[in-house]
């Protein structure tokens, strides 16, 4: 009889806490809330961290959770163009360079969206046959929810 051995997988995922129009003060207890509710995720705070470091308390030792520091931070109304060419530290593009790097398995951004899309673009690249990224949204329905992507992620209307 074969056995077979199941090891418990923990996904990473890098979160951009500087994102937002709030940027810590309400990305890093979302982080928290959420790391307490998910038993099988381990999480790398990205951004600023003598601005994340006071918003940990008691969880700083957590074994589930890190903080990369970076030192620049994309602005809700920056140009994507500028954001990809001249903020080579900002906490977007450092949370991005943890995926590419195998560090991190996803990256999640309430930031700048079109500067999220032009860096994703550049840093990780495309999958073949696929030529422009695209964004996934819940949307509610009578039985709970479903998920629509493309929600005008793109630069061509017609």
């Amino acid at each position: 009889m074969e056995r077979l051995l199941f090891f418990a997988m923990t996904t990473r995922i890098a979160i951009d806490c500087m994102g937002g129009d709030h940027g810590p003060s309400v990305t890093v207890p979302a982080a928290l809330r959420f790391l307490g509710e998910q038993a099988g995720v381990s999480l790398i705070l990205v951004g600023q961290e003598d601005a994340i470091r006071p918003l940990l308390a008691s969880h700083a030792s957590n074994p589930r959770l890190s903080i990369v520091h970076a030192s620049e931070i994309v602005g809700m109304d920056e140009s994507p163009a500028l954001a990809l060419r001249n903020k080579k530290d900002s906490s977007m593009r450092v949370a991005i360079n943890q995926v590419k790097n195998g560090d991190a398995d996803a990256c999640v951004s309430a930031g700048n969206t079109g500067a999220l899309m032009a860096i994703s673009r550049f840093v990780l690249k495309m999958l073949p046959g696929i030529e422009r990224p695209a964004i996934c949204a819940p949307l509610p329905t009578a039985n709970g929810h479903t998920h629509m992507l493309d929600l005008g992620a793109n630069v061509d209307c017609g």
